[in-house]
């Protein structure tokens, strides 16, 4: 009774608006007083925050929202977009296709889907208007392609989810990569498709001669360098990830500074932008502390796990009503706080079916990406809007083919673990 009354209340915090995490606070510390009394609940509450932010891979958090500042500061976004439309340009709706390779490079270099739409949006729909693309289709590639950063790493979700569930970082980041080739690839092969049953939707691009495509390379140098100096420095054991993001964040401050675009102001904007956004996601994962405290304390978990296991029903089968499950939610709910929620719940159940963790956050991470790009709550969808000023429902009927697409990659991924699992196992 205690444990529904509580869920109860979190669920009207959430619907009348309270912030996330003072919704799960809120809701954690009455359901432990329930439990306990006042001094449990005082005891819980002086040990919580401290515990919160004294993990060392909490330190990752800001350091990459950090370099994904200095990143749009660099403009390196534009370059990517530029050399991608170079050499997929004279293909039928190549731009649209660049955008998907520029997403993918700008996924590899910042953390944050709603930067890596925003910036994708003032670099690549203006080419598109100006050549004649479906508006629907143009905002359809570009709010999908935001999606990347959300697993390619330096993925800011899938380090969330190792801090939830107490489990590497680094094989979950390098977990990210295979998926998120096979994702960017689906999203080109989607807007192939949509080409070809409506050529009016974009006009065949010119075409660049090889020294072209070979002289746009120097652009990608950049990104490149930033890609080893994170990825490859976490893959190669060079450095821890949080080691790593230090690194990372150094790079990008140089890139930054060798295009002319820092200073004493852009440095001060991006440092109060990076203490702003990890602010957030610290008292966020504060209130899931709290709000996990009660969960366990009341058994709950253990209670789902035994009634799931009573069920019989195969473990795929469980595992499709559990992902289906996170694809309700994402239509409602923000991706982190869908992390945060439900990971510590649905965990145990997981790793008593058998599935590997590692495997699972990579795959409820792809998942939550169709979230970003869903109604009523696509946040990637309404970053385009503003840009392109043009109406929420065609642009949401623009990303519709790009959702199935994705739930067709979800698919693959869980018939296919090894697609998750290879890379991490190779390190």
């Amino acid at each position: 009774m205690t444990v529904a009354f509580v869920l109860l209340l979190l669920a009207l915090f959430l619907v009348t608006g309270l912030p996330v995490a003072l919704a799960m606070s809120v809701s954690g510390a009455i359901g432990l007083y329930l439990l306990g009394g006042w001094s449990f609940v005082a005891g819980i509450l002086r040990t919580s925050p401290l515990s919160t932010a004294s993990s060392y891979e909490i330190i990752t958090i800001p350091m990459f929202i950090l370099m994904a500042e200095f990143v749009i500061l660099s403009g390196v976004a534009k370059d990517l977009f530029r050399a991608a439309s170079i050499w997929v340009g004279r293909l039928r709706g190549g731009l649209a296709m660049a955008t998907a390779i520029a997403g993918a490079g700008f996924g590899a270099i910042s953390g944050s889907s709603t930067a890596a739409a925003a910036t994708l949006a003032s670099t690549s729909i203006p080419s598109m208007m100006e050549q004649g693309y479906d508006p629907k289709l143009a905002g359809g590639a570009v709010a999908i392609s935001g999606t990347l950063a959300m697993l390619i790493p330096p993925s800011i979700a899938l380090i969330l989810y190792g801090i939830i569930a107490d489990l590497p970082v680094g094989d979950l980041l390098i977990g990210g990569v295979v998926p998120g080739a096979i994702v960017t690839m689906a999203i080109i092969l989607t807007i192939a498709v949509l080409v070809r049953l409506d050529p009016a939707a974009a006009p065949a691009g010119r075409t660049y001669t090889l020294r072209e495509k070979i002289a746009s390379l120097k652009h990608v140098g950049p990104m490149l360098l930033l890609f080893l100096a994170v990825t490859g420095a976490i893959y190669s054991g060079f450095s821890t990830p949080t080691e790593a993001s230090g690194i990372g964040a150094f790079v990008a401050m140089l890139l930054a500074a060798k295009e002319r675009k820092l200073n004493l102001e852009s440095m001060l904007i991006a440092l109060r932008n990076t203490a702003h956004t990890t602010a957030m996601i610290l008292f966020i994962i504060l209130g899931a502390h709290i709000f996990g405290y009660f969960l366990t304390l009341s058994r709950v978990t253990n209670d789902l796990a035994s009634w799931i296991g009573g069920l019989g029903l195969a473990p795929l089968v469980i595992m499709a009503i559990i992902l289906i499950g996170y694809l309700i939610l994402g239509f409602f709910m923000d991706q982190i706080a869908i992390l945060i929620l439900t990971v510590p719940v649905i965990l145990p159940i997981i790793t008593q079916l058998g599935f590997d963790p590692v495997w699972f956050g990579v795959v409820v991470i792809v998942t939550a990406e169709v979230g970003m790009v869903t109604p009523p709550m696509g946040m990637n969808v309404f970053v385009v809007a503003r840009y392109t000023r043009r109406p929420l429902g065609e642009l949401f009927r623009g990303v519709m083919p790009h959702v199935w697409a994705h739930l067709l990659v979800i698919a693959l991924l869980v018939l296919f673990p090894g697609l998750v699992l290879w890379l991490p196992s190779t390190m």
